[in-house]
């Protein structure tokens, strides 16, 4: 009996699945031809519902046989109603086309702006765009583990960044050329950096939330400013809606290093941010009580809780002429790293350096980091419009290295746990900030044949770090316990002031005339830039002993703040040359055309730009040039042809040339120690001149879906590099200065993939890059005689900031029926030159290194939404190495410096971000 129920139990399932079957399709835009992601799917009379997935495709399962409707909506768009048949085999895979609902209205009109910060209007930017490029859209950056620019360029194909201190990025390098190579705009306009050395802008000074997307240009065309040979990073910042948009989100998160350990900080509150000879005069003699103590005042503690928001208001009003948008952002982050710092020497004995000692590092950084982005637009009428554009970012960072190190040469025991060791602690408060106002003007004139769009820019950037003070203390290891003796001999204690504020005032004008030729229309365009830039830089130090040079620390002392110290130097040194005056004025104009046919787009012309650059120092201090220009003009022709294969796929070909100009700090003949080394400017340093080839195939088979693959090569005469170099009179003395070195070549492949499967997306991009400099180094040699001596020869090695390989992969969860957005984005940067030795084959390299982040989002009906993202979650660290080692580095028993035949000079481990918050969007 029970034999034969199973028997009829299985042949009643047999035709319930012979009577069921599957619906496929895909949902697109017929206007546009976008997938619509999240479009309603159902079949009338059954209980058979879904939405579409991120490719815009819908799968209906078990579905009986016989006639239905299936019934397709989405909101402001038509609902589509189609009759079926449906059988038990070969249903078609349907395609349904929705239109937008105010072409079917008579009575009302709907009109809607296109999602300027959507993925689909990304990838159509890429594939309408003239210049190879790629652009991350606002959503993406919405959704993702990042909260600054710098994280989010890292997603980018052939884009690696530098990081900061803390584990961030902070700099990002294009195709292997190092951050120097690009440019950085806002809505379209260059900015100025407030690095305190070179042009180019620390990208994690932005936060990513301002940001409707971010374009990354690799090529340059006749209207875009010409020092670029990486690219050019253009933000985007938030527009004006159609309609009231509220744009609100809050969290907050802990940094696991400090569940680990505490976070130790200063009081900063009481800091000047002048110079005791800047308040009181250059003839005042500071003492004491001209330095705040609070810089020396030190305390170990856990942290709050990190704190990240972000408010955006916008819309448009009087039948939407005018658009106003006002958006902010605040954060407020505890980070920071654990460190190991080797110091190494290259002695005559041997060809690689041996370690002389160790420091144990311990960053404690507490990061504010403000952003303001405005924008008001009129619209006069059709052909006319105003735009003002207000943006000012601020990042403050108080920062604590508490460090320990051990002398190798002096009183060394491993065995039985002796060492001499010496304490140091710099507290250091850096401000940065950049402002950007601009009002444009957009004119369409003679019938829209003539397009006028001018702009005047003023801009501004500042870097401040006041009283940076550093405290050191001699140490020793008895038996393995270690203790603090005496303030060091000399100088224990310093206060330096450094500050410097670039100013640029510009005005740019584009004009672009449409006529036909030969039956095509070929637009001419015609324009240019004229800059003003002005860069003050003030540099102060101050020296002081201890009124008890025999002062014990635990006996005559337990706090810093319990002694007295003398001023060796009351006047400071503000006299330094450090203190200067530069300015830069570029004229740049140039001639465009570009027509466009069903078989081809083609732009070309020519882009001349005059430079004069100089700088004055206030104070030299026997330099023989105080004061120095250059003066230069550039011929940059370009050309750039997109061969239209299908209406989904093109070739985009492109040459341009390009420069890289100095930067005022490079050139002013100026004297600084800093850190570890002594810094030189070079009044010599020439600009870098390239030619940049570059091949892309480009594929687009649906608005969600991309593969770009492509070649490029770039041919740089006198690249700039940065190399240590003996001292003329001195041999035994070096120092870090930049330097022209012949001629550089670079080229590299590169591949970009999107694809959405229903809920599931992915996103892959790998980079190879090779790249030759030849520069002198050092080395030693042994003479017929036995004398060993020193000699220079070349090396070619790879462009400093280079690596060989980059890839990027995210996999990505959307189901928007369920409001879920989550995705896990893994990055890989292979090795790179990170320092370029004095010596041969003594380069410092970084390692490779793979970072993993995860983010998450629920959305809710009411506009609300939940989110988390992690960061580093593998805790990968940054390692820089010598590749070779010393037999000397044996003998210092310390298992860390030598691994696969590799020295290690410095390691920073900065573990894992958690961060939790709630979004609302109106």
């Amino acid at each position: 009996m029970n034999k034969y129920l199973q028997t009829l139990l299985f042949l009643l399932l047999c035709v319930t699945a012979a009577n069921a079957t599957k619906l496929k399709g895909h949902v697109y835009d017929r206007k546009t031809g976008e997938p619509m992601v999240g479009a309603t799917v159902s079949l009338d009379k059954t209980n058979k519902a879904t939405t579409t997935g991120l490719d815009g495709s819908f799968e209906l399962k078990d579905v009986p046989k016989g006639t239905f409707n299936l019934r397709v909506s989405y909101v402001m768009y038509q609902t589509v109603i189609q009759e079926l048949e449906i059988t038990k085999e070969d249903n078609p895979h349907l395609k349904i086309y929705l239109e937008e609902a105010g072409k079917a209205l008579q009575e009302v009109t709907i009109s809607t702006k296109k999602n300027a910060a959507s993925e689909n209007t990304a990838r159509r930017l890429e594939q309408q765009s003239t210049q190879v490029m790629n652009v991350v859209s606002g959503r993406a950056i919405e959704i993702s583990p990042d909260l600054t620019v710098a994280n989010v360029i890292a997603r980018v194909s052939g884009v690696s960044v530098e990081r900061n201190s803390n584990g961030d990025g902070q700099y990002a390098i294009l195709r292997g050329m190092d951050k120097r190579y690009n440019y950085t705009l806002v809505n379209g306009v260059k900015i100025p950096s407030p690095d305190n050395k070179y042009r180019y802008v620390p990208l994690d000074i932005f936060p990513a939330d301002l940001l409707d997307r971010l374009e990354v240009y690799k090529t340059l065309t006749p209207n875009m400013e010409g020092d670029a040979v990486g690219g050019a990073v253009n933000m985007v910042m938030k527009d004006a809606p159609d309609r009231l948009q509220i744009n609100a989100n809050i969290a907050g998160g802990y940094s696991q290093l400090f569940i680990d350990r505490k976070f130790m900080s200063y009081d900063y509150s009481g800091i000047n941010y002048k110079s005791p000879s800047e308040i009181n005069g250059k003839a005042y003699q500071a003492t004491q009580n001209d330095f705040s103590k609070g810089t020396l005042n030190y305390a170990l503690k856990h942290p709050a809780p990190n704190v990240v928001g972000s408010l955006t208001l916008g819309q448009r009003f009087f039948d939407n002429k005018l658009g106003v948008l006002v958006a902010g952002s605040y954060q407020n982050t505890y980070r920071g790293s654990n460190s190991i710092f080797y110091s190494s020497k290259v002695v005559p004995t041997a060809q690689y350096a041996a370690v002389t000692s160790k420091s144990d590092r311990e960053y404690s950084e507490q990061q504010k980091r403000y952003g303001l982005f405005s924008k008001v637009d009129y619209v006069m009428d059709k052909r006319n419009k105003l735009s003002l554009f207000n943006t000012y970012v601020n990042l403050t960072n108080i920062q604590v290295r508490d460090e320990v190190s051990t002398n190798f040469s002096t009183d060394y025991d491993p065995d039985k746990g002796n060492a001499q060791l010496g304490y140091s602690t710099r507290s250091r408060l850096t401000k940065q900030q950049i402002y950007n106002g601009m009002l444009r003007g957009d004119h369409q004139l003679f019938n829209d044949k003539l397009k006028v769009q001018w702009s005047a820019v003023y801009s501004s950037a500042e870097n401040e770090v006041p009283d940076n003070t550093t405290i050191s203390l001699n140490g020793v290891r008895e038996n393995f316990v270690d203790r603090r003796t005496l303030l060091t001999n000399g100088t224990p204690l310093t206060h330096r002031w450094e500050r410097n504020t670039d100013e640029d005032k510009a005005g740019y004008l584009d004009l672009t005339y449409t006529t036909p030729v030969a039956g095509v229309n070929v637009d001419f365009s015609a324009g240019g830039l004229y800059r003003d830039k002005e860069r003050s830089s003030f540099y102060n130090n101050y020296a002081l002993t201890p009124v008890n040079p025999g002062a014990v620390y635990g006996t005559d002392f337990q706090n810093y703040t319990d002694l007295s110290f003398t001023v060796t130097n009351p006047g400071g040194a503000v006299n330094n040359p450090l203190t200067y005056d530069a300015s830069e004025k570029i004229g740049a104009g140039y001639g465009m055309f570009k027509f466009t046919t069903k078989a081809v787009q083609v732009v070309g012309g020519a882009r001349v730009e005059h430079t004069d650059q100089g700088y004055r120092m206030l104070f030299p201090a026997g330099e023989t040039r105080p004061t120095g220009n250059q003066i230069y003009t550039d011929v940059l022709p370009s050309l750039t042809i997109k061969y239209f294969l299908t209406d989904k796929q093109q070739l985009h070909a492109s040459y341009f040339r390009s420069l890289n100009r100095p930067g005022f700090y490079e050139i002013v003949p100026s004297k600084v120690v800093n850190e570890e080394y002594q810094e030189r400017g070079n009044p010599d340093l020439k600009r870098a001149i390239a030619d940049n080839y570059d091949l892309r195939y480009e594929l687009f088979p649906d608005a969600g879906t991309q593969l770009l693959a492509g070649a490029f090569y770039k041919n740089i005469k006198n690249p700039i590099e940065y190399i240590f170099q003996a001292d003329a009179t001195r041999g035994q003395d070096t120092y870090y200065t930049p330097g022209n070195f012949g001629t550089a070549h670079n080229y590299g492949l590169e591949l970009d993939f999107i694809k959405f499967f229903n809920k599931i997306g992915v996103k892959a991009n790998y980079t190879y890059t090779h790249s030759r400099i030849t520069t002198p180094k050092d080395t030693y040699v042994t003479d017929a005689n036995g004398d060993t001596r020193k000699i220079s020869v070349n090396q070619s090695r790879p462009l400093y900031g280079q690596s060989e390989h980059i890839a990027n992969v995210s996999l990505l969860y959307k189901d928007t029926k369920k409001g879920w957005d989550a995705q896990i984005a893994g990055a890989y940067t292979g090795p790179r030159i990170n320092t370029v030795s004095q010596f041969l084959n003594n380069d410092l390299w970084q390692q490779g290194f793979i970072q993993m982040d995860v983010s998450a989002e629920k959305r809710f009906k009411n506009g609300l939404s939940v989110f988390v993202k992690g960061g580093n979650l593998l805790n990968t660290p940054s390692k820089l190495f010598i590749k070779g080692t010393n037999p000397a580095n044996a003998a210092l028993k310390d298992d860390n410096i030598e691994s696969n035949g590799h020295t290690l000079i410095r390691s920073d481990y900065y573990k894992q971000t958690y961060l939790i918050g709630v979004r609302y969007k109106l």
